[in-house]
């Protein structure tokens, strides 16, 4: 995104009267799943009838829609994103002994699965501005042990993949793709998922095309990837009874197959919409004057952004004051994450100290998400960012903040509208 693509103060959609007392919720599934509702109980009903519920005709024809859009020949549907990342490593045959570098800023699932197998995490630092692992760390992390690397494609924009598959191919390290929050992302053309040796998704219903439940699905360029892939999904067993490697269970059901074949058709609509939404964000910002004060999330021209989450920053320790404010006031938020993994208790014996990772540890102190999903109207986009123009207008009044941080028009604006 270039400051020309995004929305001017004068071009912002906006009705003639906002009604800022209206509360904003951090995330709405039923307007996206509103319009779809008799499709989706239609295709729930031919599921009921056809009595094929785990596997089978819905859950095939999901994996054959989802290689096309990924860009690869092979996807392998499973019971989680969490399943997913749990068989992809399993594949590679990763155990007791083996390291495995992710980073330190994610989903708990992203390190929990190399830790169900035996094997160790490996915390790696994150780029400032995008959030994603830092290439460079990523190198200075590398040994002998290292089985893995596993970058993490966070909130919807693609890790910079370039200099991880380089390192990977250098040393004969097998790179996986966590795109549990980034269906659609791009990095220099390419879809995430088809960039490394398996990719792993997420069809938690907060995500960009989500169930119902829980789903996830992996993608393999390799024919015998994917056939392993196949296998360690339903208890290592082929032909039926026969066991030729140790599974688990992670078959996807065909009710959830069902609802996201459904919706698969608006993803696109869906993500341009969330872009758009992204763009009106940044628009709003600049008008109230904050795009100074706080430091707001930033799309690679390197790839596509898909907008999973538009996370803010919070400088100077105020981020939960905020957070605290906008919750007074209804306006949902969320903290994506507040600790590195490598803070968690579970995982204090590695002995890492807070600060190792100074980029994680900043930032773990000052995300903030903000409402970011089909359906959310730029009234209440308008609402959401002028009660954080309230909250530092109030701190400005009591001498908290030092710079002057609204235009004119927007100062006048809130202080109008608002209570004290």
């Amino acid at each position: 995104m270039n400051d020309s693509s995004r929305p001017q103060p004068s071009s912002l959609p906006r009705t003639g009267s906002v009604n800022l007392e209206r509360p904003v919720p951090f995330l709405d599934l039923k307007r996206s799943h509103s319009p779809l509702r008799d499709r989706i109980v239609a295709a729930l009903a031919a599921v009921c009838d056809s009595g094929a519920f785990v596997l089978g005709p819905e859950v095939e024809r999901l994996e054959q829609t989802l290689a096309e859009y990924c860009q690869v020949p092979h996807a392998i549907a499973c019971s989680s994103g969490s399943e997913a990342l749990l068989l992809a490593l399993m594949a590679l045959g990763v155990g007791p002994g083996d390291e495995v570098i992710v980073p330190s800023f994610t989903f708990f699932a992203t390190a929990g699965a190399v830790t169900r197998l035996g094997a160790t995490p490996v915390f790696a630092d994150i780029d400032p501005k995008t959030f994603n692992i830092s290439p460079p760390d990523v190198a200075r992390l590398i040994h002998r042990t290292t089985k893995v690397i596993l970058p993490v494609h966070l909130f919807g924009q693609a890790a910079d993949m370039g200099p991880i598959l380089a390192l990977g191919q250098r040393f004969n390290i097998a790179v996986v793709e966590d795109a549990a929050q980034t269906i659609g992302a791009e990095y220099q053309g390419r879809r995430v998922g088809s960039l490394g040796c398996i990719g792993c998704f997420s069809f938690y219903p907060t995500k960009n095309l989500g169930a119902m439940g829980d789903a996830g699905m992996l993608t393999a360029s390799s024919a015998e990837t994917a056939e392993k892939l196949r296998l360690l999904r339903v208890h290592g067993m082929h032909p039926r009874y026969y066991h030729s490697h140790v599974g688990i269970n992670a078959r996807m059901d065909a009710f959830q197959a069902a609802v996201l074949n459904v919706k698969f058709e608006l993803l696109e609509s869906w993500t341009a919409e969330r872009s758009r939404l992204a763009d009106t964000y940044h628009g709003l910002f600049h008008e109230f004057g904050l795009d100074g004060v706080i430091g707001l999330p930033s799309a690679s021209p390197q790839g596509r952004h898909v907008w999973n989450q538009f996370v803010i920053r919070v400088r100077d320790g105020r981020r939960d004051a905020l957070r605290r404010h906008l919750l007074e006031r209804k306006v949902g938020s969320e903290i994506y994450y507040p600790l590195g993994l490598h803070e968690q208790e579970c995982f204090r014996r590695l002995g890492y100290a807070p600060t190792d990772l100074p980029e994680t540890f900043a930032a773990a102190r000052e995300v903030l998400a903000l409402p970011i999903f089909p359906g959310l109207t730029v009234d209440e986009q308008y609402v959401v960012v002028a009660r954080i123009a309230e909250f530092y207008q109030s701190a400005q009044s009591r001498n908290q903040v030092a710079a002057p941080v609204f235009l004119s028009r927007s100062a006048h604006r809130v202080s109008s509208s608002l209570p004290d």
